[in-house]
């Protein structure tokens, strides 16, 4: 393993993360998502397998308990992990790996492999991030005020990370995406009010 195997994206909630992982895995080959495991419920569209290993709490802490984990976390009531033994696997057929991970997950996978590349993902503004929350029509409005301070919350930890990326229109997030995976930095700097964005 080398530092271009590996590859953690952090962002708050609403951010785009998800959607840039999987859309950065149709653009490179040999790239690869880490699937985790949740205790939480599919949402609709959502295989297991696929978007996540869906699992009962009681399968959750039984890996925990088993040591299976690299990292894991609970976020608004639902549990979230990475199993080890599947990236080595996939790591040992030649992929590359990308962790869709949280800050908390991301400084556990470093803590493994210190080598791994770490990116953290911004919203060009609050607004928009609000704006993104809303738009999925999945939360009541004070889930979406929760979720916005944990989000600043989140974005509190982006300078422990080795390349900021903002999101403000989703082809330029990519390609500078996929240049940090390619292993040359970006051509744009990041362009976002960071005190603006870290106000409760």
């Amino acid at each position: 393993m080398h530092k271009n195997d590996l590859f953690i994206l952090s962002a708050a909630s609403g951010t785009g993360k998800t959607s840039l992982a999987r859309a950065l895995v149709d653009r490179l080959p040999n790239v690869v998502i880490s699937i985790s495991h949740t205790t939480r419920p599919p949402r609709p569209g959502e295989r297991d397998g696929i978007d996540y290993y869906f699992v009962t709490p009681a399968e959750f802490q039984a890996m925990i308990d088993r040591g299976q984990f690299l990292e894991y976390a609970e976020v608004f009531g639902n549990r979230y992990g990475t199993a080890r033994a599947p990236v080595e696997e996939l790591l040992a057929r030649g992929k590359r790996v990308v962790f869709d991970v949280d800050w908390q997950g991301a400084s556990a996978i470093k803590r493994v492999w210190p080598w791994a590349t770490s990116i953290f993902l911004l919203p060009p503004s609050r607004a928009a991030l609000e704006r993104r929350l809303k738009d999925r029509r999945q939360d009541a409005p004070d889930i979406i005020a929760r979720r916005m301070r944990a989000a600043v919350d989140e974005m509190r930890h982006h300078t422990e990370f080795d390349y900021i990326v903002v999101n403000d229109q989703f082809d330029h997030a990519l390609a500078d995406l996929e240049a940090i995976i390619r292993g040359a930095p970006p051509d744009r700097q990041p362009v976002v009010d960071i005190d603006s964005l870290l106000q409760l």
